[in-house]
């Protein structure tokens, strides 16, 4: 649940090297190897059918991570520093757990009552198999949940109630449907030698590293060891920025000095300005939005910071202090939606509380919507990015695309096999194709229901669903071969709810279900296909990998719908900043974000935002600019070859600079970009062999011990209202109050001085 909602490309992999990733075809001559080379390199061309995969270790082991992992992210999603716990963080935490099972629970089989069946606590010494489908289980729970975000903006927004049971139905079939297209197209993106999913490497990696035997250096450290070094010290340091000082969490010295100037608090303001100057002595503030950036490679930290610096503090600046769509009525930096007098967009007054749809008579009587500076070109940014990312893999990657696809079709057709498929189709039983379908048709039927019935709470016709459907399932095996080769993954939000957005205005629920059906249906699919390819790579018995993921998918939705529903329901004012006691961390950054865009796409609809009837038609030049972006740089990389750093220029992550923003914040961004700059560079290239070893065990401590002490804090202490100290460094933001003041004259906003 990481990043903006309204992001319009996905997370790319992290990989540790400082480059793109080479993806060069090897020799024909060596393909029943591997005919990618950083595959040969990687992935060992051997197997043990003996070893043990889905154990007694694996369900109790796997279903704890997933539902732990769901319980905290979703927990952490609700905060004003958001915090996502990875998978990495489970999979170092089981290897001890897994190893001292094996070392303590008894090997005698038990027999299931009744059967001829029978299973063993202990099978053995703990093996790399079932680590990686632990790993699965854990990665289900770390994925989030997006239907989510309808719920709370429901329930915390809109201030309306949904049945318990359409919302659990919502959550899961969303999560769901992705199996149906993943099975489809599995021929093609999984067993296709063709199709690397680059960023599985790094996974491989690090459980071969796991697995190999480790001797403890002299006057050093294992890495189980050093992990429960940097977990206990990170676990310690948090009471501090979530109980005792949450100010240190965005320190912004320039409000400190001029503590009376609105314009050098819009300067210098981290939260709700442009933050120069500010940072945060918080781990959650380094790695909440964008996250960890030591796992991040350092060409996607240099194009992200370039594109953040470039947006935040030139082109709105300019459209800004230019007044640019009466950009001067509010604040510089703001998520929310405003009217023509400068004051938050009355919702109620536009739709109808019986129907929950907008009444154009009284829209028309009222207020076209206005947004902030910054968020009218998040989203002209968001338009451009997604162009962008088309034009750039067409153009740099293109050609290898199309010799892969030929090479993967010829391949299906001719029963041919790299060594990898071969010892799969050796050693194991392949998923039979019913299986997918017997998951689809009900999945179908639920999400029918969940639509239909109800009295019709979503909104959502099911022609609307099969639409939604069609654009996941046409758009899964393009966007599937994109980022099997290279790494990239376009996202469908954007397109889905300007598609809905015309069709069927007006709607808020009906906007925001069409978008997460139509999203991540296809989001899903290629996680689950990426899934299965580190499963192929790993050698893990293709039946297991599917019941792993169908059980941690279920379980996952679930927890992560039952901690929303809990939170919402036992957490006075959750979301409601005005509400809220000082201090308080409910304030749902991300959810906030989804909230308004539910009614700029879905009560306004795009006909009255970027059309003529709208402000905003002019933001429509974005998506122009986005697919001509890429252009110089190939031109560049054509004819200065010699030139080898051009071809780490990279415009859909340059434009894309500020596509965490909102919900993260302009301190968000220097505190990343300066922790990512000095491990990805200075250490990387001073202190190699400690990066190769310790980096990524780092990143899992901090994330870790941030993440337990959090849950630590609120259930001992938050949930019984024992707040922290009463003193000046318990306030949340950065007291810069003055940064979220308009400075148009004549609009009055509370707490800010009138022009």
């Amino acid at each position: 649940m990481n990043g903006s909602a309204e992001n319009g490309i996905l997370p790319q992999a992290k990989f540790p090297q400082n480059h793109e990733p080479n993806i060069e075809l090897a020799g024909e001559e060596e393909v029943n190897d591997s005919p990618i080379e950083q595959v040969r390199l990687t992935v060992p061309p051997t197997d043990d059918p003996t070893q043990p995969a889905l154990t007694f270790r694996t369900w109790v082991l796997g279903l704890i991570s997933c539902a732990l992992l769901a319980f905290v992210n979703q927990f952490f999603g609700y905060r004003q520093n958001q915090l996502q716990v990875t998978s990495v963080s489970a999979q170092i935490l089981v290897l001890p757990v897994g190893r001292l099972m094996a070392a303590w629970l008894p090997s005698t089989p038990i027999r299931v009552p009744l059967t001829k069946w029978s299973f063993s606590l202990n099978p053995g010494p703990f093996t790399q198999k079932e680590h990686v489908l632990i790993t699965i289980f854990a990665s289900a729970g770390s994925g989030g949940v997006y239907a989510v975000h309808i719920l709370t903006s429901l329930k915390a927004f809109y201030r309306r109630e949904i049945s318990t049971a359409a919302a659990f139905l919502l959550a899961v079939t969303t999560q769901m449907l992705g199996y149906g297209w993943a099975g489809m197209f599995r021929k093609y993106l999984v067993d296709s030698p063709y199709m690397w999913w680059p960023a599985n490497l790094v996974q491989v990696s690090l459980f071969r590293a796991f697995h190999e035997k480790e001797k403890r250096p002299k006057g050093g450290h294992t890495r189980l060891q050093y992990f429960f070094l940097v977990f206990v010290s990170s676990f310690a340091y948090y009471l501090v920025p979530s109980y005792l000082f949450p100010s240190i969490s965005a320190l912004s010295f320039v409000c400190w000095i001029w503590k009376d100037s609105i314009t050098a608090q819009q300067i210098g303001g981290g939260i709700h300005g442009l933050g120069l100057g500010s940072f945060g002595l918080d781990w959650s503030t380094v790695a909440s939005f964008l996250n960890s950036p030591l796992a991040t490679p350092g060409f996607a930290i240099v194009n992200t910071l370039v594109g953040f610096v470039l947006i935040i503090y030139v082109i709105y600046p300019a459209a800004y202090w230019s007044n640019l769509y009466d950009s001067k009525k509010f604040p510089i930096f703001s998520p929310h939606t405003f009217d023509n007098t400068g004051q938050i967009y009355n919702i109620s007054r536009v739709l109808n509380p019986k129907t929950f749809d907008i009444d154009y008579t009284s829209y028309n009587s009222y207020s076209k919507l206005y947004l902030s500076v910054f968020f009218t070109f998040t989203y002209g940014l968001s338009f451009a990015t997604l162009a962008a990312t088309i034009t750039h893999v067409a153009l740099f990657h293109g050609r290898t695309i199309w010799q892969m696809w030929e090479r993967t079709t010829a391949a299906a057709s001719e029963k041919f096999s790299d060594v990898h498929s071969r010892l799969m189709k050796k050693n194991y039983e392949t998923v039979p194709q019913w299986w997918f379908i017997a998951v689809l048709i009900p999945t179908m039927a639920l999400s029918l229901y969940a639509c239909e019935g109800f009295d019709k709470q979503l909104q959502l016709p099911w022609w609307g669903l099969l639409l939604a459907c069609g654009i996941a399932f046409i758009f899964t095996l393009p966007v599937g071969i994109i980022k099997a080769t290279t790494n990239q993954q376009v996202g469908l939000n954007v397109i889905t709810e300007l598609v809905i957005g015309y069709i069927y205005p007006g709607k808020p629920l009906a906007n925001v279900a069409f978008k997460t059906y139509g999203y991540i249906s296809m989001a899903q699919a290629i996680s689950f296909l990426n899934d299965f390819k580190l499963g192929h790579y790993m050698k893990v018995p293709p039946k297991s990998m599917f019941i792993v993921q169908l059980a941690g998918t279920l379980v996952a939705s679930s927890a992560y719908f039952g901690t929303a529903w809990m939170l919402l329901t036992n957490v006075d004012h959750i979301c409601d900043i005005s509400k809220l006691p000082e201090g308080s961390p409910w304030t749902c950054p991300g959810d906030d974000v989804f909230y308004n865009a539910s009614i700029i796409w879905g009560v306004i609809g795009p006909l009255r935002m970027f059309t003529k009837e709208g402000i905003y038609p002019g933001m429509n030049w974005f998506f122009l600019v986005g697919f001509l972006a890429p252009f110089p740089v190939w031109l560049l990389c054509r004819y200065f070859p010699e030139h080898k750093w051009l071809t780490l220029i990279n415009m859909p992550i340059v434009i894309n600079g500020t596509g965490a923003m909102p919900p993260a914040r302009a301190v968000n961004y220097w505190s990343w970009g300066a922790v990512g700059l000095f491990f990805n560079f200075y250490v990387y290239r001073k202190f190699k062999g400690w990066w190769a070893r310790h980096n990524y065990i780092l990143s899992a401590g901090l994330d870790a011990g941030v993440a337990f002490m959090g849950v630590v804090v609120f259930f001992a202490l938050q949930a019984r209202d024992i707040n922290g100290p009463q003193w000046w460094g318990l306030e949340s933001g950065d007291h810069c109050p003055l940064a979220a003041c308009p400075t148009a004259p004549g609009v009055v906003v509370k707490g800010c001085p009138v022009f």
